[in-house]
This record gives structure tokens, C-alpha cells and sequence, in this order.
């Protein structure tokens, strides 16, 4: 049976290493950190997501400020509020959460954060820094897997690692990372995606299996081997007949997989809380680096 990678109790590990940081800076009488989230629409999950990141900054010590604009908001209106953001010499990180209505091009928005506070990692300048081994944010979730690996010590080195889905938030991220030249990494990466034949076939032969779907109970028991590392990324609202309505769901059917692998993520519980736990990290980053910080 696998022993579990536990995405909660190392995201209150990084969290509370953080939060003494944090005092040490309010003891030298400095400002906090602080972390600014943008908000578009009423989506239930963003908004949900958003709250917990408020709540994350909270328990850290941060400064955070919610800004909240109506579905309806403009894409000039949002711009102009970025372009605030980036000026401000009191925020040194800032995230607009994600997905945005039909109106606004995403990219445009992305490319608009100032890269020194994108302490979501997605701007292009972080993402090329990324690719080329440089110091820079990292997307949250990848930087997540990395330290729970790096935590749990799992030897990633000459390993075959298959990454399922090949999204610019997790999947090609993940990709590039697990084969730099560093701990986790120097594994032999295969990116597997909607149009690969037969993914089975790879993943039987990993190592290591990184999947980031969100389609349930997806990767079977029989698709992996004995003793692989398994790290679920999805997590999917799924329709029964609970009190709540629903539960949540991950890629990776857990009990025919947990059989076989060595080291396995729950859903929720793994990947989630150390998405939430880099993001802060990646915000005291910035705070330590930031040309406004004085």
C-alpha cells in the first residue's frame, strides 16, 4: 500500500516557516508583504479559491487586499487597475484570477503584470526564465510538486516521468522542470496529452506519473507499475447523492492505484494546499526582492 504524500501537512509546514519570516520582518519594524488578488465575475470556484488564499495571507502574517470588478468590467478598466498595481510601491505581489469573462484576452492581462510581482508565474519573461534554468517565480502548482518531492526526499534523478495534460498552467511547466538540472529534476520527461496513442503505454513504464486532467478516476491501477510515484493534480466536482451534493475527485483512481504505487497524493489534501503554500512563498519572494522595498 502507498504511503501518502501529505500536500496538507507540508503546506502548514512552509506556511508557519513563513509566518516566522514574516514576524522577524514586523519585529525590524517593516511593513508585511502584501499580496493583492483581482477578482473578476461570480464564479463559485474562484471565488471560493480567492477567499482561501485571503485566509492563507491571514495566517502568514501578509497584507492582502481583495479587489473585486463585476463580470461586465472592461478590458481597459482592468488594465488600468494592473497598471496601478504594478506602480504601487505597497504591494509587492499581485494575482488576477482565473478563468476571465469573454471580453477580456487573457494573454494581454497576463502580459501586463509587472514580471518582478507575477508572483503567480505566468508571465512570459518568468516562464522563459523558467525554461532556462534561471532564478524566477514558478506557477505555484509545479513549485508545489516540486517541494512536496523535495520534502518527501523521492529520488527524481535518471527516474521516467510522464506528465498527462499539457496545459501552460501545470502540465508543460511540470514537463521542463522535472528534466532541469536540479533536485526534483534530471528525470527523462514524456508529455502526454489528448492526441497520444495509447497513454497506457507510457505510464505502465514510469517512474514517476504527473497528471493533470481533470477528468476523474482516470488513471486506473492497471495503468501504472508496481512502486511508481503518483501525483494528482485534478480535482473535479462530481455529482452524488451526499448532503453536499458532491465530491471532489481526482484524476487518479486512488485505491486500485495506492495498491501498487509507493508514494501517492490524496484528492483533496495533496496537490491543492501546496498550490496555496508556494504562492505565499513566491510572495515573500518578491517582498525580499523587490526594487520598492526599502
Amino acid at each position: 500500500m502507498a504511503e501518502i504524500l501529505d500536500g496538507l501537512k507540508v503546506s502548514k509546514e512552509i506556511k508557519a516557516e513563513i509566518k516566522v519570516e514574516v514576524d522577524k520582518i514586523l519585529e525590524s519594524k517593516r511593513r508585511a508583504p502584501h499580496l493583492v488578488a483581482i477578482l473578476v465575475g461570480n464564479n463559485g470556484a474562484s471565488k471560493a479559491y480567492v477567499n482561501a488564499k485571503v485566509k492563507d495571507c491571514e495566517e502568514v502574517g501578509f497584507q492582502s487586499s481583495l479587489i473585486k470588478f463585476p463580470s461586465t468590467v472592461s478590458e481597459s478598466e482592468l488594465l488600468e487597475k494592473i497598471d496601478e498595481l504594478n506602480k504601487s510601491k505597497a504591494v509587492d505581489g499581485f494575482i488576477v484570477q482565473l478563468p476571465l469573462p469573454d471580453q477580456i484576452d487573457q494573454e494581454k492581462i497576463i502580459n501586463a503584470i509587472d514580471p518582478r510581482k507575477d508572483v503567480d508565474g505566468f508571465h512570459p519573461e518568468n516562464f522563459g526564465k523558467m525554461a532556462l534554468e534561471m532564478d524566477t517565480f514558478l506557477p505555484a502548482t509545479p513549485f508545489g510538486i516540486l517541494t512536496l518531492l523535495e520534502r518527501y526526499n523521492i529520488e527524481t534523478k535518471g527516474k521516467d516521468c510522464v506528465i498527462i495534460g499539457r496545459s501552460k498552467i501545470v502540465g508543460r511547466p511540470m514537463s521542463i522542470l522535472m528534466g532541469r538540472k536540479d533536485f526534483p529534476g534530471n528525470s527523462t520527461v514524456t508529455l502526454t496529452h489528448s492526441y497520444t496513442k495509447d497513454i497506457e503505454e507510457y505510464t505502465k513504464k514510469a517512474d514517476i506519473v504527473i497528471t493533470a486532467l481533470g477528468d476523474p478516476h482516470f488513471l486506473k491501477g492497471d495503468m501504472v507499475k508496481d512502486g511508481a510515484v503518483i501525483v494528482d493534480v485534478g480535482i473535479t466536482r462530481v455529482d452524488d447523492d451526499s448532503p453536499k451534493g458532491y465530491h471532489l475527485a481526482g484524476d487518479v483512481d486512488f485505491d486500485s492505484c495506492a495498491a501498487k504505487a509507493s508514494w501517492i497524493t490524496p484528492v483533496p489534501g495533496g496537490v491543492g494546499p501546496m498550490t496555496r503554500a508556494m504562492l505565499m512563498k513566491n510572495t515573500i519572494i518578491a517582498y525580499k526582492t523587490s526594487v520598492y522595498n526599502d
